[in-house]
């Protein structure tokens, strides 16, 4: 699929991340306008709407097949049902997204057998799982959880692939996405796993080298190892079943968004063939993610209501603010001047 044909599978996305977002506002209290679906489900938005389409794009775009685009086409399309108010409709869409990631990362894995293929085919796993539950009007969450920590574990396994590791390394490594797929059934041992994951990335993930260096591979490094920190303290919320919005709000936003913020100068480029160069203003969503956060989940574990507003409105703006920069990033973009982008 051409480039240029892939762009509307991502306005899909980024309809339900606008609606998405709206919606948890409005929960929260916030008079605006939203659709009924975007209050009620927001969370399937964020996670299967959005994110769901944008990492089954990627898979897409890395597998090379015209069929695996029916994984964001699905998942983005049933965003748009929920929004429309057609709830289960656009649960069996997400359901059907998911079959279509699990079968894109096991056509990935067939061509390149590793580790870090099968964390990904795990991820999708989990993801398929977590959708299939919420068809069926059981919890999902813990199982969508487990799909961003396996598929970002599987990602920065495969990016970090250069590093020496000894057998204990993926021995290890291998053990906690193991454990990840089947922990859901177990909430709080899950916990415990996601800390010991958040550990296991400070200690071997490529973040720890680049972050010493200049421009776009220390931005990456700092998003990386911000996000591990929320990992690590959304783990440990869980594992002692305290504050419930919080440590969804650290994994989700603290984890995932710093994910996506550090990756997205290295994935649209990929995907849809236009450079986003590195520059220092980048750090200004970010830092305002991770502060706005900071204030909600502090607000979540002391019970202010307060607090937890101004917080996801910080969250809110921060994503907002990234992706303007980015767009004018990408606008301006010189490609005379391509050589020296990532060293501003």
């Amino acid at each position: 699929m051409p480039p240029r044909a892939r762009l509307p599978l991502l306005v899909l996305g980024f309809a339900s991340l606008a609606l998405g977002i709206t919606g948890g506002l409005v929960r929260l209290g916030a008079a605006i306008p939203a659709p009924a679906g975007a209050i009620a489900l927001h969370g399937a938005l964020m996670v299967s709407g959005f994110l769901g389409t944008v990492i089954g794009l990627e898979r897409a775009v890395a597998l090379g097949r015209t069929w695996a685009y029916g994984a964001p086409l699905a998942s983005g399309l049933g965003g748009l049902c929920l929004l429309a108010g057609f709830a289960v409709p656009g649960f069996a869409l997400m359901a059907v997204g998911a079959a279509l990631l699990v079968a894109a990362s096991a056509a990935v894995l067939a061509r390149q057998s590793s580790l870090e293929m099968a964390t990904l085919l795990a991820g999708a796993i989990a993801w398929l799982a977590g959708n299939a539950l919420l068809l069926l009007g059981e919890p999902a969450v813990p199982w969508w959880i487990a799909f961003f920590a396996l598929t970002i574990g599987g990602e920065r396994l495969e990016l970090s692939r250069y590093l020496r590791r000894g057998a204990l390394a993926r021995g290890s490594f291998a053990l906690l996405a193991a454990a990840l797929l089947i922990s859901p059934l177990a909430p709080r041992v899950m916990g415990t796993v996601l800390v010991l994951l958040a550990l296991w990335l400070f200690a071997f993930d490529l973040a720890r080298v680049t972050v010493h260096q200049q421009g776009l591979p220390r931005y990456i490094a700092v998003c990386l190892l911000a996000g591990y920190a929320w990992l690590a303290l959304g783990g440990a919320l869980i594992a002692t079943a305290l504050a419930y919005d919080a440590a969804l709000h650290a994994l989700f936003v603290g984890f995932v968004f710093s994910m996506v913020f550090g990756h997205a100068p290295v994935i649209l480029p990929a995907v849809l063939r236009v450079p986003l160069p590195y520059r220092s203003v980048l750090y200004l969503p970010l830092i305002l993610l991770h502060a706005s956060l900071a204030v909600r989940v502090c607000g979540g574990l002391a019970e202010l209501s307060l607090a937890l507003q101004i917080g996801a409105w910080g969250n809110a703006v921060a994503i907002a603010l990234f992706i303007v920069t980015a767009a004018v990033l990408v606008g301006r973009f010189d490609p005379r001047q391509g050589a020296r982008a990532t060293s501003r």
